[in-house]
């Protein structure tokens, strides 16, 4: 099984992604979002709401298993980041594996 902060950094740095809550939502409802990564120890109401959009639009969700910090870190930003969609995986397996 492939590491997903490995898969996370080459869809973001060679693939296209929107970081941020908006843009995630964004990418949902105009459905280029491939798959959607999420910060567990977020808010239950944004965790929530994320998982009814990506049930309603059949997009894939994934759960990192660390905080909006570290996701930002594994992102290569100096900042935190909630969640992210992959629209493009570029050179990365994150479409094609399971975690």
């Amino acid at each position: 099984m492939a590491d997903l902060s490995n898969d996370i950094r080459l869809a973001v740095d060679s693939g296209e992604a929107r970081l941020g809550i908006n843009g995630v939502k964004e990418s949902i409802s105009s459905n280029t979002a491939k798959v959607v990564v999420v910060a567990v120890p977020n808010k239950q109401e944004f965790l929530q709401d994320l998982v009814h959009l990506c049930k309603l639009s059949g997009t894939k969700l994934l759960q990192f298993k660390g905080t909006s910090m570290e996701l930002g870190a594994v992102c290569g930003k100096p900042y935190s980041v909630a969640a992210l969609s992959v629209i493009s995986p570029g050179n990365s397996n994150i479409l094609n594996e399971s975690y």
